[in-house]
């Protein structure tokens, strides 16, 4: 009996979890704006420069550009909790440099 109500927690949070999702990328949370919050990102930015692999990402010409120009960047640097998973999580910093190097090969093929 309690693996079933265990289960039954865990569906229910991941009901809740995706409910939350879909509402978040709606306008209704967001009051309809549509650019990002560029000084939202900057601080953000600032706050990742303190750590050394960051700021070797961020100084290295292939991918300095990509902090002012990609979306995909942009919008990631201006989620907080993907910031702070950035500073503690090994994983996540790899995930985040794979997006780096997608964006910059993007940009070679494109040119």
């Amino acid at each position: 009996m309690k693996k079933f109500w265990r289960v039954l927690g865990s569906l229910i949070i991941a009901l809740f979890a995706i409910l939350l999702s879909l509402v978040s990328s709606t306008d209704l949370v967001s009051g309809g704006r549509t650019g990002l919050k560029t000084d939202k990102i900057e601080k953000n930015i600032e706050k990742l420069k303190q750590f050394s692999w960051f700021e070797k990402l961020y100084e290295n010409e292939q991918h300095h550009r990509s902090f002012f120009v990609s979306l995909k960047v942009r919008k990631y640097l201006e989620s907080s909790i993907r910031v702070n998973r950035l500073k503690r999580s090994k994983r996540e910093q790899e995930r985040f440099i794979h997006l780096l190097e997608e964006v910059a090969e993007l940009r070679i093929k494109n040119k």
